[in-house]
């Protein structure tokens, strides 16, 4: 029996390869429980155990997925540019907006100038309009984040990267506000506190919380290719002051910030050379953090608080490398997933999105007892934008 398995902690690789040989039937999972760490960890010696347990396991767990993944409504919603990418939502005056990247190519290069931000609109998900394309001759703008701001004003917070002949000279994140979501200001970049600022400053997202916007600031450019991830704090979206700066392992950089009903800041952390992910939780006035591995490596994470121990994460799901040698399909595709978990980082279940390839940095958001999410994905072709709903009940009931 060949098994897929989502690397999601400590399981013991040695036993799970000895039962992968006893049979020639191939059977992927699409979704994996918390309850298999614990049954793996229970068992000491694969050889004694029967094969049909695993079958059995896995056969619940693949019946599972696909009754949960078949609850989501799944739809393109653009494929205007070659490369699609890099998605962000919000609910703004009675309607969805959706914000990403259009561009030639992932990244600029010789035959391919710098990306722009595409906003669009729609009032049920349905239909959807153009509503304002940002770019700038210097900057090639990406990973857009949408917030509302205290006085009304919706907030779009993008990367800026400038290139000459594909080699990455500096980085500068910039902002638009809007006052009625139609008419959008020239992008501006944004002003960080001159004792932490660098060439390489990447505002990678903001959460405004009653008066003030914590922002996640990740930086390259230090001694030995040390990247640092910074807690910032503003008041106006424009200028930013640093709080705490975290020492958070291996190349840490995309950050997003969410608050618990009781107070309490999280933020989820992506990161590079092989760590996992990580959950970070703190009081105000959030200068004292308690940290929390996950079991799972994230790319263009983003996560939704459902109370005060339950969470949503969306994030790409990594082949993992550890199994590749035993796959028939060395080239199994990465997917964009949802992960149901609980406050301290544990992951509970996995829901595999339709996508493939290039693909994740979802957005999402709750809105009248439905889960919305957007991402881009190139399964089918050209990475495209698509448009994803259900019922939030349908998810809760999975913890």
């Amino acid at each position: 029996m060949l098994i897929k398995l989502f690397s999601l902690g400590n399981f013991n690789q040695k036993v799970s390869f000895i039962c992968i040989k006893k049979s020639k039937t191939t059977f992927k999972i699409r979704i994996t429980s918390f309850m298999f760490l614990k049954l793996t960890k229970t068992i000491s010696g694969c050889v004694a155990v029967s094969i049909l347990v695993f079958l059995v396991f896995f056969t619940n767990l693949t019946h599972a997925q696909g009754e949960l993944v078949e609850k989501f409504e799944v739809k393109m919603i653009s494929d205007s540019a070659a490369h699609n990418a890099f998605t962000d939502l919000i609910r703004y005056k009675k309607h969805f907006y959706c914000a990403f990247r259009v561009a030639c190519d992932h990244a600029p290069n010789d035959s391919c100038s710098n990306g722009a931000i595409k906003i669009i609109r729609s009032k049920r998900g349905k239909k959807w309009e153009t509503v304002a394309l940002l770019s700038s001759e210097r900057y090639d703008f990406r990973d857009p984040k949408l917030s509302i701001m205290p006085d009304g004003k919706l907030m779009i917070l993008m990367g800026g990267s400038e290139y000459r002949r594909s080699a990455l000279l500096s980085r500068l994140s910039h902002y638009s506000f809007s006052k009625d979501g139609v008419r959008f200001s020239e992008p501006k970049p944004v002003v960080i506190q001159s004792s932490i600022k660098s060439p390489y400053d990447w505002v990678w997202s903001i959460t405004w919380h009653d008066t003030t916007g914590y922002a996640a600031l990740y930086q390259i450019n230090k001694p030995n290719y040390k990247w640092d991830v910074v807690l910032l704090k503003t008041y106006d979206g424009i200028h930013y002051d640093s709080i705490i700066q975290w020492d958070l392992g291996p190349r840490p950089n995309e950050a997003r910030i969410r608050f618990a009903p009781d107070g309490r800041m999280l933020i989820l952390v992506r990161r590079e050379s092989g760590g996992n992910g990580i959950l970070g939780i703190s009081d105000p006035p959030y200068t004292d953090w308690h940290w929390h591995n996950l079991s799972m490596k994230l790319g263009g994470p983003n996560f939704i608080v459902l109370d005060n121990e339950k969470i949503l994460i969306g994030s790409r799901i990594f082949t993992d490398e550890k199994l590749l040698p035993i796959l028939k399909n060395k080239k199994e595709k990465d997917k964009t997933g949802i992960f149901l978990a609980s406050i301290n980082g544990e992951i509970r279940k996995v829901v595999e999105l339709p996508s493939g390839g290039d693909t994740s940095y979802p957005g999402m958001l709750i809105h009248k007892k439905y889960l919305y999410i957007t991402y881009y994905s190139s399964h089918d072709g050209k990475s495209k934008i698509y448009f994803a709903k259900a019922k939030l009940i349908d998810i809760e009931n999975e913890f």
